[in-house]
């Protein structure tokens, strides 16, 4: 099973759940901070999460996210659209949030191997903020259903995101 994702739902196997997406929709990515959510099929590299919130039960590939842990968004970077440790020199992502956006983070394969610089970094999904904002281009859902939705991964799902007309 694969998890779809247009601009109004997530959908895994038979589970739907309303989410949110980039400000700008769903589309062609032309540059770092353009606010869209790629349009594509993607995989899901890694799970981010924060031990001293949630307990995670997933078969795949996961990292306790540390208060000096963050996702590289600055393009002059060797290490742009990684995870990486501070102190950094370069533009960031913080992963250790006082609010509980990052609690579960889902790092999707955009613009990886290979790195394009400005292409776009850090494509998430994410828990929403109780009003679903919009993101900057990750695509974010309740922490509950994403809970749910993480312990029913194969490390062979893949994430299609798909723009409705």
């Amino acid at each position: 099973m694969h998890i779809l994702i247009n601009k109004n739902y997530l959908i895994y196997n038979k589970y739907k759940v309303k989410c949110t997406i980039g400000k700008k929709g769903i589309g062609y990515k032309k540059k770092e901070g353009d606010l869209i959510t790629p349009k594509g099929q993607f995989k899901i590299k890694l799970i981010l999460y924060r031990k001293d919130r949630v307990k995670l039960k997933t078969k795949l590939r996961k990292v306790t996210i540390q208060k000096n842990m963050v996702w590289c968004d600055d393009p002059r970077s060797e290490k742009y659209n990684q995870l990486v440790k501070l102190p950094s020199n370069f533009r960031y992502e913080k992963l250790y949030k006082k609010e509980n956006i990052y609690d579960i983070v889902l790092v999707l394969s955009f613009n990886m191997s290979p790195t394009k610089k400005n292409k776009g970094s850090a494509i998430f999904i994410h828990v929403a903020k109780k009003n679903y904002k919009k993101t900057e281009g990750c695509v974010a859902i309740r922490k509950f259903e994403l809970l749910k939705i993480v312990r029913k991964l194969k490390t062979n799902t893949k994430v299609k995101i798909f723009d409705q007309k």
